[in-house]
């Protein structure tokens, strides 16, 4: 049994193949999520595993933007485990980690466009991939601009999640929907199924942080 190999079966349900390699990818997703939304600091190492175990399944399904947004992940999970850990005295919250914080509306916007505009770049250079390297990536990439978008504002709202900024969950309320789609589209059912959890999960995020930022009892 190769435990990185989609034909690899754990179980059967519904008539639907569950891979270990699938299943433990998106149980160690679901629970770096959970921890992120209560901004508990060990979400970064559960998403350093999750990250590892994604990759493998993204290439093999073709989605290779999401293969190489893993690797960014990878170091950032790392970046931001640092950040919430050290934060500048005026930044600590009662646990000394850093606080949650709003970002200046003006430059949530810049990031939208940004994000917009590196969509369409990222999705352009992913649908040529199978022909500029054919050894590597022999099937051409599944929905290159779905996909794309899903890794540019991805990036973007990792770097405010590692500020802990209030918006990043707005974020990632729109990634979660749109993969959620894609996934189910692709037949990755059991990915489905964990956007769709990711999606209510980063509803109760929004929330909480909300009010932890209101906790505080006044602006950071």
């Amino acid at each position: 049994m190769n435990f990185f190999d989609t034909r690899s079966i754990f179980f059967t349900v519904l008539g639907y193949q569950m891979s270990y390699l699938e299943f433990f990818a998106v149980l160690t997703g679901v629970v770096s999520v959970i921890l992120s939304a209560k901004a508990n600091i060990w979400s970064w190492p559960a998403g350093i595993v999750n990250v590892f175990l994604s990759a493998f399944f993204y290439y093999q399904i073709q989605l290779y933007p999401d293969m190489f947004l893993m690797g960014f992940f990878f170091v950032t999970n790392i970046l931001g485990w640092w950040r919430w850990a050290n934060p500048n005295p005026a930044e600590e919250d009662r646990k000394k980690e850093l606080k949650v914080s709003y970002l200046p509306k003006k430059q949530f916007l810049i990031w939208l466009v940004a994000g917009t505009a590196g969509t369409f770049v990222i999705g352009s250079l992913a649908a040529q991939l199978h022909h500029w390297f054919p050894l590597v990536f022999n099937l051409p990439s599944a929905y290159p601009f779905v996909d794309s978008f899903i890794l540019v504002m991805s990036v973007i709202t990792t770097f405010l999640m590692i500020q802990k900024r209030i918006e990043c969950w707005i974020i990632w309320l729109m990634i979660d929907v749109v993969a959620t789609y894609l996934y189910f589209l692709k037949g990755a059912m059991f990915f489905g199924v964990e956007y769709v959890l990711f999606t209510l999960i980063a509803a109760f995020a929004l929330w909480n942080w909300i009010k932890e930022y209101k906790s505080y009892g006044k602006p950071v």
